[in-house]
């Protein structure tokens, strides 16, 4: 099999896959250079797939163990842990876009996941684009006090902040049983893989820094989030039909633009990797984490 891995932009935010078909067998050799890829670029576009549910849940693997996800009413038909997500209509000329504001997925999980991919089943005709920023350059670009303020800091992560920029879909009975507690993540995390310090944002899900005012916080991640949606760390993604996007929650943020038709409808598989802890933070966090699960900040 022949296939190139093309970079999307000068500062390797990004890469092309094309000449692979992933309803095929893929070999150990190929799912290698595909890791090795995800890894240095964070963002993979995978070009010319045509999947069920269950193929895209197969393509899925090669990257890691599939996560449950939050909202357990909102499946795809074909495979228990594709989900799907899409506009709805929410009231007269009301519409809820899923992830319409920069984030991180599912910060809120202790171990929150390694990656999250999509795949569409329906496209406007124009718009929906997703954008990705990469969160190791915004850190790396930082002033040096400001790393030095920022290094040791934690953030408590809970399902939707009070503080969030948008209101979240709601959770349904089984899916509010499922939900773990929050999570206490540095701010800076180190990527359990390249082994790079990244800033670790999620407005939607962050909702206090211990032993700082939240007037302070809420100041801070600001300063954060304005520097880090700089558009010299963007890659945007303009969909088309076969595409199969995957992208590592622990490298960049990302979010989907609702500048489309709202009476048509942007539908696809989504489906979250299982992720993992550098040593370091998971140390880090050790000693909080019991008591992390009996409190909710406030």
């Amino acid at each position: 099999m022949t296939y190139t891995i093309r970079p999307l932009t000068e500062h390797r935010t990004g890469a092309e896959v094309t000449g692979i078909d992933l309803t095929a067998k893929v070999d150990e050799s190929l799912r290698r250079a595909l890791n090795a890829a995800f890894v240095q670029y964070h963002v993979l576009v995978i070009r010319d797939q045509k999947m069920t549910a269950a193929q895209f849940a197969d393509a899925g693997a090669l990257f890691g163990s599939i996560l449950s996800q939050h909202h357990k009413d909102i499946r795809a038909t074909g495979h228990p842990e594709v989900f799907e997500i899409r506009n709805e209509k929410i009231g007269e000329g009301k519409y809820r876009i899923a992830g319409e504001t920069f984030h991180t997925d599912h910060s809120n999980h202790p171990v929150p996941p390694k990656a999250t991919a999509l795949h569409p089943v329906s496209l406007p005709s124009y718009g929906g684009d997703t954008q990705f920023v990469n969160m190791h350059n915004a850190y790396d670009d930082l002033p040096h006090e400001m790393k030095q303020r920022i290094d040791n800091l934690r953030a408590y992560h809970v399902w939707e902040s009070k503080y969030s920029p948008r209101k979240m879909r709601p959770l349904a009975e089984q899916s509010k049983k499922a939900l773990p507690p929050p999570a206490l993540h540095p701010i800076v995390r180190l990527h359990p893989e390249n082994g790079r310090k990244a800033l670790y944002l999620n407005p939607v899900r962050m909702e206090s820094i211990p032993g700082m005012p939240d007037e302070e916080a809420l100041a801070l991640i600001k300063l954060l989030m304005d520097h880090s949606t700089q558009k010299k760390y963007e890659y945007r993604h303009q969909w088309r039909y076969g595409d199969m996007v995957i992208w590592d929650n622990r490298s960049v943020m990302h979010q989907a633009n609702a500048d489309y038709d709202m009476k048509e409808t942007r539908r696809l598989y989504r489906m979250m990797i299982k992720g993992q802890l550098h040593p370091s933070d998971l140390e880090a966090t050790r000693g909080v984490r019991a008591h992390v699960a009996q409190r909710v900040p406030v």
